[in-house]
């Protein structure tokens, strides 16, 4: 017999949604996170829903060395963007800290369609909905994340190669944490929904 939501019986995937929140690299502790949960995570994200089937995300995984490297590109381009008097040494500090603490950073980026089958906005949807699952089946795993879209992700060419049609849409931070489970705050559902019955 199919549950309803009006049953008492916990739902795992319907309190993973409700659960899910951003972790911050702040938060991270020292644990690695192991290549065969990421691939597990980048798996979760392969199913996101996709129309025609374009399957517009990619993603990038930096771990190690390349961390340190994706720092150092931030703040060159920050500094290059930034007019000497407005930059700021504690939002540099920060950026190291993120590389610091977290155990991988994955580029979150998009495929256009070269034959544009689909409006733009579609493959973008796409993109999020894996990002949402990668963030659901994270915090199932007891691990955090956080998606980030500085304004270096305009110039993410310049650190990986990006194919045609392809674009970075932002950073999702990745790590171990022991920041207890508080649940998302949202305002009401209700007051985001009109029932239109005729």
């Amino acid at each position: 017999m199919n549950k309803t939501a009006s049953q008492s019986t916990v739902n795992p995937v319907i309190e993973g949604i409700k659960n899910r929140r951003a972790i911050f690299p702040r938060s991270f502790d020292d644990r690695e996170v192991s290549r065969e949960d990421i691939e597990l995570l980048m798996d979760c994200a392969n199913h996101a829903p996709t129309h025609r089937m374009t399957q517009p995300w990619r993603f990038k995984v930096l771990r190690g060395g390349a961390l340190k490297r994706l720092g150092q590109f931030l703040e060159k381009i920050y500094l290059s963007e930034t007019p000497p008097d407005r930059i700021s040494e504690t939002k540099i500090s920060k950026t190291r800290k993120k590389m610091e603490k977290s155990s991988a950073v994955i580029l979150v980026c998009m495929q256009r369609d070269l034959r544009e089958t689909v409006p733009e906005w579609e493959e973008i949807a796409s993109v999020a909905c894996a990002v949402q699952n990668l963030w659901i089946a994270a915090q199932s795993m007891g691990l955090g994340g956080y998606w980030s879209s500085p304004g270096a992700i305009r110039s993410m060419g310049e650190f990986v190669d990006l194919a045609t049609g392809e674009r970075c849409l932002g950073l999702f931070y990745l790590g171990h944490h022991s920041v207890p489970s508080l649940g998302a705050k949202r305002t009401p559902w209700r007051d985001k929904v009109e029932w239109i019955d005729e």
